[in-house]
């Protein structure tokens, strides 16, 4: 008899619902502050809202001291391979607001596809971020991690970014990606987001109202289902991995090993 099919985190103990862009009749979706400081550099550098610098703050033309953060890979050949997400490509390639989606940038960064599970573990040229070898055994111990994409996805920040969900599996009515947050020291954040495409200018009444009911209606559509067996430590100088790469893989069934 094989093993059973894992049971995943529901909407009420994960953070989507309340974290979704608050889509209102006959309004636009405005790049916010966030967005045109961190991605519309990188996507969009001639267009005129762009914040190229802002004094004291930490990104000059998108780009920013380089960080490494502990991240869920998702493999762009699994996703690519997918009937549903060749399903979402088509509605979103025939959406209202195509134009004004990067599409040659998704392209750039389709081999660092990714969801954050701890942000700027370390920051500086030549740093390194102190896995311990109780969190690298502890993470061991938890064994590969079944995960479960849905989506696409618009929040409450860096409007101007389309994610897919990662909806973890439950074990024991928990979350599993939460206990990684918990061995790394790291608040518990329940919104585990793979960046998938960039908008390059706001959306007028009309293209935001296609795109929520695009969300609506793929809300609970899965797009892929992955066993995770290895996290990524992902080192970047900006928030859209362009430049930037896997500086070790962290296995959830054995030592960690630099690549």
């Amino acid at each position: 008899m094989g093993a059973a099919a894992p049971v995943f985190c529901p909407d009420a103990v994960l953070a989507y619902r309340r974290s979704l862009t608050p889509f209102a009749p006959g309004e636009g979706l405005v790049l916010d502050e966030a967005y045109r400081r961190a991605h519309l550099p990188l996507v969009a550098p001639d267009h005129p809202g762009v914040i190229a610098a802002t004094p004291g703050r930490f990104y000059e033309n998108g780009r920013h001291p380089r960080v490494v953060s502990l991240v869920l890979p998702v493999p762009y050949r699994d996703l690519a391979a997918a009937p549903a997400y060749a399903a979402l490509d088509r509605e979103l390639r025939a959406a209202p607001f195509a134009h004004k989606i990067a599409w040659d940038v998704a392209a750039r960064r389709r081999d660092r596809l990714h969801a954050t599970l701890c942000g700027s573990l370390a920051t500086g040229p030549d740093a390194v971020p102190p896995v311990t070898p109780e969190q690298t055994a502890a993470l061991a111990a938890l064994g590969p991690v079944t995960v479960e994409l849905r989506g696409p996805f618009s929040g409450t920040v860096n409007l101007g970014r389309l994610y897919l969900r990662v909806y973890p599996e439950s074990r024991g009515g928990a979350d599993a990606l939460a206990a990684i947050q918990r061995i790394m020291g790291r608040p518990e954040t329940g919104l585990y987001l793979v960046g998938l495409h960039a908008l390059t200018d706001d959306l007028d009444p009309a293209e935001t109202t296609a795109l929520a009911a695009l969300i609506a209606r793929w809300w609970d559509r899965p797009v892929l289902r992955l066993a995770v067996g290895a996290l990524w430590l992902l080192w970047a100088t900006d928030d859209l991995v362009l430049d930037g790469g896997v500086l070790a893989q962290v296995p959830l069934d054995g030592p960690a090993h630099r690549d």
